[in-house]
Parts: structure tokens; C-alpha cells; sequence
């Protein structure tokens, strides 16, 4: 089995996803400033919540980051063109990285994904035909690579779907209360009818399991492809249009060319490409297969499960929520009002969030723990910029999709004294039972 994965195999697919990728990452970069969310996201606020840890990963000053976007989007067009390949790839990564960390409050999946994948195209002779890399090297230029180079994109993606499938065995997805939250606010006059039926948030709730659970079978089989593809296509493009959920849909229907047999991707989208000759010594590549991938897959199957070892139901806490493909699950609502006492003289002062946020920031700050610590730091730095000691105490209800709310922060604890745990339970974060009691 093992001997089978350094086997010949035409090297089509990989070429035509990294010209679908290379254009991918130039819409989304470019999309990304022509739609306001550069400006909303990244210029219009005082700060950013970057990742815990990162605080000093903000963005550039003035209109910085219209140009960082645009170099992304630069690098997007040479990776298509096979222009430099690693080079052109490798900036791209670390600079999308950059805004991935620098931000929390437009969280994707999706961000995340392309830091994955961006990574193992690294490792991948991607470049070795039909690219500029090729035209102005061509001893470089090669028309197969070892079977595990489609291998493991396949298997990338069997971790999206697997796990992804396994997070929606939870009650506010099986009883379509979570589809019908998402479904009801349809700028779509003419679907909201047939969007309000519990008929068909049940549907579209299980059909999303059922696609999870067998996209990636499917599309092995021979004699599913076609059809799990042509539901591929469905499934996605449904989700463009109604969920709205950027580049993603598009994204996942490009990996299809790795479950194809090779000749087939050949024929469609490389007509004079000469099929390979079996007798000829291909690249093995043994290193980066063993050195980078294995490890980077044992990581991928280890992060998505350390929720369970996490005091508290991720839903509730979002402990463990983070890359974890936890995609479209559970919508959070709610407030936070923070209290900041003066040390000293053990006096209230009153802070107004709403002056130092965005609307976004408020939503993110109002009813996400790591929003909310993270404020209260940053209150507590401000102050103490002052020379004035502070505690800081926050007083928060959330609610999830919709339900009763709750208090989440202990409104006890001094959030400026309080640490963050980055990989176990914050006792701050108060915990219930499934009657909704809190639990001691």
C-alpha cells in the first residue's frame, strides 16, 4: 500500500488546481477590497482582536492594508501564471496568515483552510508544467508526479467533511432550529416562504449531515462521481447564493480534480499534454510526504478533538472551537457591560465600549469569551497608560441560537487579574447542565 503512493501518475490535476487556486486567492484578496471588507474589518476600527497572544499583529496604519491586499492579491495572479511558484505562494501564505491572526471578529473556516492548504501546495511540484516557471526553466518541466501528491489533498479534505459531519450531531442542528435561524433572513422574496417551512430546515439540516458524511465517497467511487459531483455543484452553489460565505463553496468544488482519474483532467483541460511515460523515474519526494505531511496530518486529526477534552460544552464556552471545523453551527447573540472599579479609592468608573468599537466588535465583545477577556485588557491597559489601577468586571447574557440567555462571565471575577487557559477550561466562564442550571 505504502509502495503504491510514490507510483507514476499524470500530474494534470495538480497543475489545473494550482491555476484554480492561484485565481481563488487573487478573487478573494481582491473581492475582498472591492466589497468594503478591508474597511470594515481592518481601517474603520480603533484596534483588532487578534488571536490571544498576537495583540501586536494589528494592521497597518492609514490605508496599509489596501496594498497588503492588493500584494495578496498580486501573489494570487503569479501563483496561477506559475510565475516564481514558492516564492509568489509562500508570501502570499505568510501575509494571508498575518490577516487571519490579526483578526477575530470575521472568523471563517474557509481563512483557516486556505493557511492549510496554502502550506501543502508548498510542498507539491505544482509548478512543473504549464507555468512561466516552466517557460523560462524548462528542465524543470515534468508530466507526472508520485500518487500521493493527489493523496493528500484528498485526505485534507476528508478531515473537512469528516469532521464536520460529527459536529452536527448536536440537538440545535438535528431539530433545524440552527437551519431555520439561518434560513429565515433571506434577502430572497420569493424563497421565503418555502424558507420558513420546519419541512425543509429539517431537509436542509440533514442533508447537509448526508452530504458531510459521503461527499468524499462517494466521489471515490467510479460509479458515484459523476453524480456526488453534479451534487457537489448543487450543495455549493446553494450555499453561495444564500449563505454567502465567500470563496469557500467554489474552493471545495476545485479539490474535485484530485478524485478524477488523471488522464481524465488531462484530456478536459490539457489536450496536447503528452501522457506520461511509465518507464521513466518519477520525484519521489519521500521527505516532505514523511517530514511535513505526516506530522501535519496528525495535527489536523488531534485539533478538532481537543474540545472533548475541555471542561464545558464548546457550543456554550467556544473553547476548542477554532479550527476545529465546526462550519455554520450555532448562532450567538448577546450583550456585555463592563464595570471598571478603581482600585484605589474603590470607585466606579463608567466605560462605554460603544466609543471604542464597531458594530462588529460589539457583537463579538457582546457574547464571546475571548472577546470579552480581551477587552477587559484592553481596558485595563488603557487605564493603567493613566497611571490609574483598575479592576474590571464584566456582566454578560448570551444566548445560542436563539435560546433563553444566560449569564456567561462570572460577574465576580476581575477580569484584568483573570489568565488566560489556552488549552483547558477558563473557570470564569460559567458552566450549566441541560436544564439550564448553573452548574457550581
Amino acid at each position: 500500500m505504502l509502495k503504491k503512493l510514490f507510483q507514476p501518475i499524470d500530474n494534470a490535476p495538480l497543475i489545473i488546481f494550482r491555476i484554480f487556486l492561484g485565481f481563488l486567492l487573487a478573487a478573494e484578496t481582491f473581492g475582498a477590497i472591492l466589497t468594503g471588507w478591508v474597511k470594515r474589518v481592518l481601517i474603520e476600527p480603533e484596534f483588532t482582536f487578534s488571536h490571544i497572544g498576537l495583540e501586536w499583529l494589528q494592521p497597518l496604519p492609514g490605508y496599509g492594508m489596501y496594498f497588503y491586499f492588493a500584494l495578496m492579491g498580486v501573489c494570487g495572479i503569479l501563483v496561477m501564471l506559475g510565475y516564481r511558484y514558492r516564492l509568489s505562494l509562500g508570501l502570499f501564505t505568510l501575509l494571508w496568515t498575518g490577516v487571519y491572526l490579526m483578526q477575530k471578529t470575521s472568523y471563517n473556516n474557509h481563512y483557516y483552510l486556505l493557511i492549510l492548504v496554502c502550506l501543502m501546495m508548498l510542498f507539491l511540484p505544482a509548478n512543473k508544467y504549464a507555468s512561466l516557471d516552466v517557460k523560462n526553466n524548462p528542465s524543470i518541466k515534468q508530466n507526472s508526479m508520485p500518487l500521493w501528491c493527489s493523496a493528500v489533498m484528498i485526505f485534507q479534505m476528508a478531515i473537512v467533511y469528516f469532521f464536520a459531519t460529527v459536529a452536527k450531531f448536536y440537538p440545535g442542528w438535528l431539530d433545524g432550529s440552527f437551519t431555520k435561524l439561518i434560513l429565515q433572513n433571506t434577502e430572497f422574496e420569493y424563497f421565503k416562504t418555502l424558507f420558513s417551512k420546519h419541512w425543509f430546515h429539517l431537509f436542509i439540516a440533514y442533508s447537509g449531515i448526508f452530504f458531510d458524511m459521503l461527499i468524499v465517497p462517494l466521489l471515490l467511487w467510479r460509479k458515484t462521481r459523476t453524480i456526488a459531483f453534479f451534487a457537489a455543484i448543487f450543495f455549493h452553489i446553494f450555499n453561495a447564493i444564500f449563505l454567502q460565505i465567500g470563496i469557500f463553496p467554489f474552493f471545495a468544488l476545485s479539490f474535485v480534480v484530485f478524485f478524477y482519474p488523471p488522464e481524465k483532467i488531462r484530456s478536459i483541460f490539457f489536450k496536447k499534454k503528452i501522457p506520461i511515460d511509465f518507464s521513466e523515474p518519477v520525484a519521489e519526494n519521500k521527505s516532505s510526504l514523511y517530514y511535513f505531511f505526516v506530522p501535519f496530518f496528525i495535527i489536523q486529526l488531534i485539533l478538532p478533538i481537543r474540545h472533548h477534552f475541555i471542561k464545558g460544552d464548546v457550543l456554550w464556552t467556544e473553547e476548542g472551537h477554532r479550527l476545529s471545523w465546526r462550519m455554520m453551527l450555532r448562532q450567538r447573540q448577546g450583550y456585555t457591560a463592563f464595570r471598571v472599579i478603581n482600585k484605589e479609592t474603590q470607585t466606579l468608573i463608567p466605560y462605554d465600549i460603544n466609543k471604542r468599537l464597531v458594530p462588529k466588535q460589539l457583537a463579538f465583545v457582546g457574547c464571546n469569551p475571548d472577546g470579552i477577556w480581551q477587552m477587559a485588557q484592553i481596558i485595563k491597559k488603557e487605564f493603567n497608560q493613566k497611571g490609574i489601577e483598575v479592576s474590571v468586571f464584566a456582566n454578560t447574557e448570551t444566548s445560542i441560537n436563539g435560546g433563553t440567555f444566560k449569564t456567561l462571565i462570572n460577574p465576580e471575577t476581575d477580569l484584568a487579574e483573570a489568565k488566560w487557559n489556552y488549552f483547558f477550561h477558563n473557570d470564569w466562564i460559567l458552566l450549566y447542565d441541560d436544564q439550564g442550571k448553573l452548574i457550581k
